[in-house]
């Protein structure tokens, strides 16, 4: 581990597992929460870093949260921001084993 700014572990939050992420993965693509701040030059470089890998490109999105309804009270979800992470070929990432 060179190099590494502490920096980067505030920028992508955790790995998102879903069914959806589990087959972008087999396209080299790997889906993280992020912070909602974070700009996508910043999130290209915290995965760089923090994984040892070439990124090609990196789409983010805002999920909206959700409005719930419990015993007459309402709440909401936060919003959770996410990047879609496309890697280079030969360049892989596998979230389910972890750092």
């Amino acid at each position: 581990m060179k190099n590494i700014d502490p920096r980067h572990y505030d920028v992508i939050v955790a790995p998102v597992v879903t069914e959806k992420a589990t087959v972008a993965s087999e396209h080299n693509k790997v889906v993280f929460r992020v912070a909602s701040k974070a700009t996508k030059p910043q999130i290209k470089e915290a995965v760089e870093k923090l994984f040892d890998v070439k990124v090609k490109r990196v789409n983010t999105l805002v999920r909206k949260g959700k409005t719930k309804v419990f015993r007459g009270n309402f709440g909401s979800q936060s919003d959770v921001k996410r990047a879609v992470v496309t890697l280079e070929e030969g360049h892989r990432i596998d979230v389910t084993t972890g750092l």
